[in-house]
């Protein structure tokens, strides 16, 4: 795959028309346009190690800005990476509704810090996210999450490396004040993020969904029960 700015201070990419990502504006994946390239006699005067490039979202029309490292300049073109960097994620989505407060409010960051890129500062905030929910439900919660957890690698096929690193964060010693941590990366950052999301499913939303639907069947059949009762009695009188 090719990508460059020719001389004319256009765009190449080879993959241009099936170019598509998560549109951090609208969240929907979207095919994206390039509107605002930088000038060549531009970059080969200042000769930057990255170029950034405006697009623009084929759905909603808002801008979205990709960061690309330049591979070399060449005699009429500057050649740049394959791949790209998102300067704006689509922030991830999960319900709230049942966690408690100092959870909510930790994977809140959690997720912001996710959205940003910065994956070792997120991966801080899911260990105070899974140390919050450990005070929150016990000794015996902790040893159910980890067997969740254990049970969530075998089905997705987790490999042994990338899980060591996510057990490492999320049931690693906190004997230390400042408990250190693996340096993870974009694809370790992600497996830690469905577990976490998977884990707080398991301990709270599943069972408030379950609670709440409960609720709302007991409630229609005590008032269908109400309205057939007095029917009932009146029968009974005749």
């Amino acid at each position: 795959m090719s990508v460059y700015v020719d001389a004319q201070s256009r765009l190449h990419h080879d993959q241009e028309r099936s170019l598509a990502l998560n549109c951090p504006h609208c969240q929907v994946f979207s095919h994206i346009t390039a509107v605002s390239v930088p000038q060549y006699a531009e970059l080969v005067s200042a000769r930057p190690s990255q170029v950034g490039v405006v697009y623009r979202c084929d759905s909603c029309n808002a801008p979205i800005f990709l960061r690309f490292a330049v591979k070399m300049y060449a005699a009429n073109r500057v050649e740049l990476a394959n791949n790209f960097v998102e300067l704006e994620r689509a922030r991830e989505k999960f319900n709230f509704t049942y966690l408690p407060e100092e959870s909510e409010k930790l994977f809140r960051e959690a997720l912001g810090c996710y959205s940003a890129g910065h994956f070792n500062a997120f991966a801080a905030m899911c260990r105070r996210t899974s140390q919050a929910v450990f005070n929150d439900l016990g000794e015996n919660g902790r040893l159910r999450i980890f067997n969740q957890i254990n049970e969530a690698r075998e089905m997705a096929e987790i490999d042994a490396e990338t899980f060591a690193i996510v057990k490492k964060v999320l049931f690693g010693s906190d004997a230390d004040a400042w408990p250190s941590l693996p340096e993870i990366g974009a694809y370790e950052a992600g497996v830690l993020l469905e577990l976490v999301k998977d884990m707080l499913y398991q301990a709270y939303v599943r069972k408030g969904k379950l609670q709440q639907a409960m609720m709302v069947r007991r409630f229609f059949a005590e008032e269908t029960l109400d309205k057939i009762t007095p029917i009932g009695r009146a029968a009974g009188a005749d």
